[in-house]
C-alpha cells in the first residue's frame, strides 16, 4: 500500500510514520509536482488541499483517501473526488489553540493600543493620552462555533467577557452564554464590542458581512477576521471604517492573497494587516498527524470511526 505526500512533512513525524507503519510504503515529496511520479498507484494522498486539480484526481487511479493537513478545503477538486468516490479527512480543529491566542492577542492590542504604544516608543515620545479600554464586561459575538470558535468563547471567558456565538442549528454550546442562527445575525451585530468571524468559505458565506451588517455594529465595534475573506465585502469594509460605523478592522484573510503591495489595507491605520498566520504554530504538524494516525487505523481496518470526514458534495 502506497502513500504519497505531496506536503513538506517534518522530518520527525516522517521517520515516527515510517517506524510505526513499516508495512506501507510511504513515498514523501515537498509539492504536487514532485509528486505526480508517484501518484498513479497511490492508495492515500496527503496534502494541504490547496495544490489538487481534476487531472491529478483523475491520474490517481488506486486513490481512496485523502488526508488533508489542514482545515481549509476550498480549493479541493470535490466534483472529481465524488465522481472517483474517495474519502476525505482533513485536520479541522488543530488550529483552535493558536488562533484564539491570535484573537485575544489582538483584542488586547487593539483595546491597549499597541501599535500606537509601539510607535511612540520608537519615536521616544512619552505621550499618556492613548486611550486604554479592559476587555472586562465587553461583549464578543464569534461567527462560528466550532473548535476555533469555542476555544475563542473559552478564553474569552477567562476576561469575563458576554460571549454570543453563531451556528447552524441555533444549539448551546459550551463557553457561549447565547448561541443565535443566521436569521438572528441583527441582534448580535448590535450588542457586540468585538467581531470575530471563523467562517469557512462556502457559497452561504459570501458577503455575508456587507454595508447593512456594518451599519448595524456598535460604532466602537472592533471586527476580527481569521476565516477566510469572502466574508467580508472589502469596499464595505473600507466605506463603513471611513464613516466611523465601526472603529477598526483586524484582518488576517483576504480575498487575494498574498495581499497585494497596492492594496490599500497596508497603510489605513483603521486597518491591522496580518499575512494569514493565525493559524501557525509549531505544534501544527503534530496535532494534524494526530488526527491522521487515527484515521489510518480506520483504513486498515482497525478503528471503526473517521475524524473529520468530508461530504465531497457540500465540501465540508
Amino acid at each position: 500500500m502506497k502513500v504519497v505526500t505531496s506536503a513538506k512533512i517534518r522530518r520527525d513525524i516522517r521517520e515516527q510514520l515510517i517506524k510505526s507503519y513499516s508495512e506501507l510504503d510511504f513515498q514523501f515529496h515537498t509539492n504536487i509536482d514532485e509528486a505526480e511520479v508517484d501518484l498513479f498507484d497511490a492508495d492515500v494522498l496527503i496534502t494541504y488541499g490547496e495544490d489538487l486539480n481534476d487531472e491529478h484526481i483523475y491520474q490517481a487511479k488506486k486513490l481512496k483517501w485523502i488526508m488533508v493537513i489542514s482545515a481549509g478545503l476550498d480549493e479541493m477538486p470535490f466534483e472529481a473526488i465524488n465522481k472517483q468516490g474517495i474519502t476525505v479527512t482533513n485536520a479541522k480543529g488543530i488550529h483552535a489553540i493558536p488562533m484564539a491566542e491570535y484573537t485575544i492577542g489582538m483584542m488586547l492590542q487593539v483595546s491597549r493600543q499597541a501599535k500606537v504604544v509601539i510607535e511612540n516608543e520608537y519615536n521616544k515620545k512619552w505621550d499618556r493620552s492613548p486611550t486604554m479600554t479592559e476587555l472586562s464586561g465587553k461583549t464578543i459575538g464569534i461567527l462560528g462555533a466550532g473548535s476555533i470558535g469555542q476555544e475563542i468563547a473559552r478564553l474569552s471567558k477567562a476576561f469575563n467577557m458576554k460571549v454570543i456565538g453563531l451556528n447552524r442549528s441555533g444549539s448551546q454550546v459550551k463557553n457561549f452564554d447565547e448561541i443565535v442562527t443566521k436569521n438572528q445575525l441583527e441582534s448580535l451585530l448590535k450588542e457586540s464590542d468585538f467581531l470575530v468571524s471563523v467562517l469557512p468559505k462556502i457559497k452561504e458565506t459570501n458577503n455575508i458581512l456587507g454595508e447593512d451588517e456594518f451599519f448595524q455594529m456598535k460604532k466602537n465595534a472592533i471586527l476580527i477576521n481569521i476565516g477566510r475573506g469572502n466574508v467580508i465585502n472589502e469596499q464595505d469594509l473600507i466605506k463603513a471604517l471611513q464613516k466611523e460605523e465601526i472603529q477598526h478592522a483586524v484582518l488576517d484573510v483576504f480575498n487575494e492573497e498574498p495581499l497585494p503591495k497596492e492594496n490599500s489595507f497596508w497603510l489605513n491605520e483603521k486597518i491591522t494587516v496580518t499575512p494569514h498566520l493565525s493559524g501557525i504554530s509549531p505544534q501544527y504538524q503534530p496535532r494534524a498527524f494526530e488526527i491522521f494516525d487515527h484515521n489510518m487505523k480506520v483504513f486498515l481496518g482497525d478503528a471503526e470511526k473517521y475524524i473529520n470526514l468530508i461530504d465531497p458534495e457540500k465540501g465540508y
